[in-house]
């Protein structure tokens, strides 16, 4: 017998409206620059549409393919291998904004952090999968976390890019934390983090001027408060229902990165309070169905995995609007779905795929995983009659590469 598994429309449609949203904002906001730099105004929604495109027909693909398939371990072994190369030769391309985080091949380009994010996660959750009841050892199961963690986010920190960075150093933090971690060797570990941040600012005078431009940006709004007052006034500006869309000023040559890192900006000026709040919103109605996913995982591999995930989109998002409503100091870090990026938007669908699938399978599970998780006492075997096998449909299972 089998049973069809359903998809989470939810959480499926939360994330394709995200990406086609971003599309349109993209065209939106790149168009000016476009034009100027090549002449037609579709020279960046191009690319994100193609992207886009691809990412949703991965994320499809991924819904129906079993999510253990990352658990074996040469995909894990496999995916850090091939990260720590590639984090490695970036440094051999030509810096671009002053920072070595493309690897560019022709008309295509790709950052390797996006993957060390996805390649995290899938170690961290098969590794505290099978240190199950050891989450406490601090040789055993915390230290191999911390190296590992310390290892990506080195090389991504010397690139320099500190945001991502961070956001690998909050993947780990949480991921320890679900699993059972000790609350003092988190405590360690976020205040040596804590420490490293403040001597990463302390040692770049741009990154200096940056903590002052937060602090006062108006004190110098032609110079280093330049991004965040040209942010602020996008925002002010859109008012309650915004400019309409397309008719923003601030795109036009005046905001940096408008169609990147500050695509939340023109997403105010022109849709307004009413449109940043939507948007607000459909990022929750993902928390939502993520940590639902997660919390009716089938195992503990998938629980991790899945709160890997949210926890990488949602702390990124929450991040990048801070940066443009001058929460926190400047950093470059993209929205995800929305802003311009291909290899964030591949990566992100993928991800949002392997979600997906996992909230499938744990779709028949009442109260959630974390009862079927639950140790329970051993207990002998009853006897009883054989009966059909149930199977779910529609999940590719390759049982014998399970590892």
């Amino acid at each position: 017998m089998a049973r069809k598994l359903q998809t989470d429309e939810w959480l499926f449609g939360a994330a394709a409206g995200l990406a086609l949203f971003g599309v349109v904002m993209v065209y939106s906001a790149s168009g000016a620059l476009a034009f100027r730099e090549g002449g037609s105004q579709y020279q960046y929604v191009l690319k994100q549409g193609f992207w886009t495109i691809a990412g949703l027909v991965g994320m499809f693909l991924m819904m129906h393919v079993d999510y253990g398939w990352l658990r074996h371990r040469w995909i894990v072994a496999g995916g850090l291998i091939i990260t720590v190369l590639l984090l490695v030769a970036v440094f051999a391309f030509p810096r671009i904004n002053g920072a070595h985080r493309w690897i560019r091949l022709g008309f295509m380009s790709f950052q390797p952090s996006e993957l060390a994010k996805l390649s995290l996660m899938i170690f961290l959750a098969r590794f505290l999968e099978r240190r199950a009841g050891e989450e406490h050892d601090l040789l055993k199961t915390f230290a191999p976390c911390l190296l590992l963690t310390g290892l990506l986010t080195g090389l991504v920190a010397l690139e320099p890019d500190l945001g991502t960075a961070m956001m690998l150093g909050v993947i780990c933090l949480v991921l320890l934390y679900t699993a059972g971690a000790r609350m003092l060797h988190l405590s360690l570990m976020g205040g040596a983090a804590l420490v490293g941040i403040v001597a990463m600012i302390a040692m770049f005078p741009w990154r200096m001027k940056r903590m002052m431009a937060f602090l006062d940006p108006w004190a110098d709004p032609q110079g280093s408060g330049y991004q965040v007052v040209q942010s602020l006034l996008a925002v002010g500006s859109g008012g309650t229902n915004g400019l309409g869309f397309a008719e923003g000023k601030q795109k036009m040559f005046f905001l940096p990165f408008a169609h990147s890192d500050f695509i939340f900006a023109v997403v105010g000026e022109e849709l307004g309070l009413v449109g940043a709040l939507t948007l607000l919103a459909i990022f929750g109605l993902f928390l939502w169905r993520g940590v639902r996913a997660a919390l009716r995982a089938p195992d503990r591999f998938g629980m991790l995995l899945s709160l890997g995930i949210v926890t990488s989109i949602m702390v990124q998002a929450l991040f990048n609007i801070s940066v443009v409503l001058s929460l926190v100091p400047a950093k470059g870090i993209p929205l995800p779905f929305i802003s311009y990026g291909g290899s964030s938007m591949l990566l992100t669908l993928l991800s949002v795929g392997v979600l997906l699938n996992i909230s499938q399978q744990g779709s028949d599970y009442e109260g959630g995983g974390l009862r079927q998780r639950q140790a329970a006492p051993p207990v002998a075997p009853a006897k009883r009659e054989r009966g059909p096998v149930v199977q779910p449909q529609g999940v590719w299972r390759p049982e014998q590469w399970r590892g």
